[in-house]
């Protein structure tokens, strides 16, 4: 259930991995709005909006152990109303974040049984956020798993062996309680492990006796045995199967086993990016930077509502800025700052957000196309990502110059999903 495939990429960049790592746990298992079973189910629906199993395995297994309900696990027909109202805004937030408006926020935040807070809703627009970079980066290095917990492999990965992921950093500047409270959880996960496996087979074991029941009732009442089907209500795919969001699951060795319909925990799949047409008729379609920016409105509206996480955002998005790319930039014969913000700033343009004082011409003399075409893949559709093509582009880059492109994707889609989010509650609040 650790991010090792993860850190181990980004372990090429220790000092930026050391960031990562504090806000990964500050969101997820530090004092916040949320719930701990609820932070790590919306990082399973975002996660699930990508197909990416490696995520939604890991937050699975770490749902279990944070005590949430295995019941919650079949599908979004069966969590509470409030976290399923959820789904609208994570899905125009994956896909096509510029759609998001105030009446989106409104919704959530109206007096109802089921109303969020601000700063709950605040925790769940940067855990959704978070988890959909997370994602691009997962499937651009080559984390996805064909099968199982583990990672490719593909992609030569540093030899960390079966270290806490927290560990990998140690001597890189990662705080010395970070890596105390990950050392404590890497032994208490080994523990942990045989009860939750225990844990597992039990749900397992009741599932298919439940199974069992169902069948011979519907064999009484329509006279044949029928299987499991998926459902379709008002237009909204679910899994009627009781079984099929119960993954994973141990299996007859007693090995935990990844989770198998990633459709339950989503709605309306067929929903994706579409590419965002600048029309000069109509600029209010077009997101200006200098009218709503990170680090004069977002920053402190993300930091009044849930204290810190602005402090810890920003640090990781200087982080990205600050690693050194001379040799990519030599390459490619400019400075490394206009190389890095032609890249920040093509990616930025892909989802509508334009910056009045540059110049885009210099994305085509600065990238060639086969980056481009990838760097737009790992960004819209990074389920569409594959290992060759992190193979093909660039092939007389080093490794770690590729990690540190898709370090660049991960925090500049991170913060355009961010802006959008900030911006429409932002509207709300006037």
């Amino acid at each position: 259930g650790r991010l090792e495939a993860v850190t181990q990429q980004m372990g090429y960049h220790p000092q930026y991995l050391d960031s990562f790592l504090k806000t990964q746990h500050y969101l997820m298992h530090m004092d916040g709005p949320l719930p701990f079973d609820c932070r790590h189910y919306i990082a399973i629906m975002a996660a699930a909006r990508h197909q990416c199993r490696y995520l939604v395995n890991l937050h699975v297994l770490q749902f279990l152990r944070a005590g949430g309900d295995p019941q919650w696990l079949r599908g979004l027909e069966f969590i509470p109303p409030k976290l399923r109202n959820l789904n609208e805004i994570n899905k125009i937030l994956a896909h096509r974040p510029w759609l998001i408006t105030k009446e989106h926020i409104e919704k959530l935040l109206k007096i109802s049984e089921w109303s969020w807070s601000l700063a709950e809703l605040v925790h769940a627009v940067v855990l959704l956020a978070h988890c959909h970079a997370l994602a691009s980066f997962v499937f651009g290095c080559g984390c996805e798993q064909d099968e199982g917990l583990g990672g490719r492999g593909s992609l030569k990965p540093l030899s960390l062996g079966n270290q806490c992921f927290c560990e990998a950093t140690a001597g890189n500047s990662c705080s010395q309680e970070l890596l105390r409270i990950n050392r404590k959880r890497s032994l208490d996960s080994c523990m942990e492990l045989d009860s939750l496996r225990e844990r597992m087979q039990r749900i397992h074991v009741e599932t298919e006796g439940r199974d069992e029941m169902r069948l011979l009732q519907q064999d009484r009442e329509e006279g044949e045995g029928q299987g499991a089907e998926v459902g379709v209500q008002g237009g909204t795919e679910h899994c009627s199967d009781p079984s099929a969001g119960l993954s994973p699951l141990a299996d007859t060795d007693g090995e935990v086993t990844g989770a198998t319909n990633l459709a339950c925990y989503m709605q309306d799949p067929d929903f994706g990016y579409q590419d965002f047409a600048r029309r000069d008729e109509d600029q209010t379609q077009v997101f200006r930077v200098q009218d709503y920016s990170w680090e004069d409105h977002g920053f402190s509206l993300v930091n009044r509502l849930y204290s810190d996480i602005g402090h810890l955002l920003d640090e990781k998005f200087r982080m990205v800025d600050g690693l050194q790319s001379s040799a990519m930039a030599k390459r490619q014969g400019c400075e490394p700052s206009v190389f890095k913000r032609g890249i920040w700033n093509y990616i930025h343009c892909m989802f509508g957000i334009r910056y009045d004082d540059y110049d885009y011409a210099e994305v085509n003399q600065l990238l060639e196309r086969i980056l481009k075409v990838y760097i737009k893949t790992v960004t819209c559709y990074p389920e569409k990502t594959n290992s060759e093509m992190f193979d093909r582009f660039w092939k007389q880059f080093k490794h770690s110059e590729k990690v540190h492109v898709n370090l660049l994707i991960l925090e500049a889609r991170m913060q355009a999903e961010l802006l959008y989010a900030l911006q429409a509650i932002t509207q709300y609040m006037i």
